[in-house]
C-alpha cells in the first residue's frame, strides 16, 4: 500500500536518474592517463553539489607540468564523455519508478545542483524531460546541496508542501538538502558514496534494481 499523503516525487539527476557520475569519473581517468598519470580518486566527488570542473583542470595542469594545454585537454575529455553519454539512458530502477508514478498520477520534479543546460540536454535526448511537471537547477539558486534551496524551488514550482513530497537521492549531501527542505528522502547510494553517511534519509536502499515504487513508498517511515 502506498504511503498516504504523498502527492509528489522529487528526483535528483546525476547519479540517480542517470549514471553520469561513472562517466564523469571515467573521462577524467582517461585524461590523466593521456598524460601518463593516475587520477587520485580519493575526494574526487565532493560533499556538495556544484561544478568542480575548473578545480579539476587546475589539479591536472599542476601535475602535468608547463606543457599542459587546457583547451586540448578539455576537448579530448568532453569528446570521450559525450561518446559515453550517447548510449546512456535512465537508470533502470528509477526509470521504472517514473513509469509507475505516471500510472498513479503522481506529479514529478527534478531538483539538481547541475545547470539547466546539462539536465535538459540529457532528459531531452532520452525523451523524458516532458515527464516532469517542474524542474529546479543549480544555476537558479544561490547555494548548492546540502543547502535546501534547489528543493525549495522545486516544491514552489510543483505547488506542493514539503511534507507531502518524497525526494530520491544518491549522495549524503543531497539527502541532507532534501531533509533540510522538509521532504522525506529515499536514498540509493551511488557506487562512490558511503551508505553509512546517509543519516538524513528515511530509507536507504542498497539498490533500486527490482524494487517497485509501491514497495519503496510503503517502506518509508511515516
Amino acid at each position: 500500500m502506498l504511503l498516504p499523503g504523498i502527492e509528489a516525487l522529487v528526483f535528483d539527476f546525476d547519479g540517480l536518474l542517470m549514471d553520469t557520475e561513472s562517466t564523469l569519473l571515467e573521462c577524467w581517468r582517461a585524461e590523466w592517463r593521456h598524460h601518463g598519470l593516475a587520477l587520485d580518486e580519493a575526494g574526487f566527488f565532493a560533499d556538495h553539489g556544484g561544478d568542480l570542473t575548473e578545480a579539476r583542470y587546475a589539479q591536472l595542469g599542476a601535475a602535468a607540468g608547463p606543457g599542459y594545454d587546457r583547451a586540448a585537454s578539455h576537448a579530448r575529455r568532453t569528446a570521450h564523455r559525450d561518446a559515453m553519454h550517447a548510449a546512456l539512458g535512465l537508470a533502470p530502477g528509477p526509470g521504472a519508478w517514473l513509469d509507475r508514478a505516471e500510472e498513479l498520477g503522481l506529479p514529478m520534479a527534478v531538483a539538481s545542483s547541475s545547470p539547466r543546460s546539462w539536465v535538459e540536454q540529457h532528459l531531452g535526448r532520452t525523451g523524458d524531460l516532458g515527464r516532469f511537471k517542474a524542474c529546479a537547477f543549480g544555476d537558479e539558486v544561490a547555494a548548492h546541496k546540502p543547502d535546501p534551496a534547489v528543493y525549495r524551488l522545486a516544491l514552489e514550482r510543483l505547488g506542493i508542501a514539503a511534507a507531502r513530497a518524497v525526494a530520491f537521492e544518491d549522495t549524503p549531501h543531497g539527502a541532507a538538502a532534501a531533509r533540510a527542505a522538509g521532504l522525506r528522502c529515499v536514498a540509493i547510494p551511488n557506487a562512490y558514496a558511503d551508505p553509512a553517511r546517509f543519516t538524513a534519509a528515511g530509507l536507504v536502499l542498497s539498490t533500486a534494481a527490482g524494487v517497485t515504487l509501491d514497495d519503496v513508498l510503503a517502506r518509508l517511515p511515516r
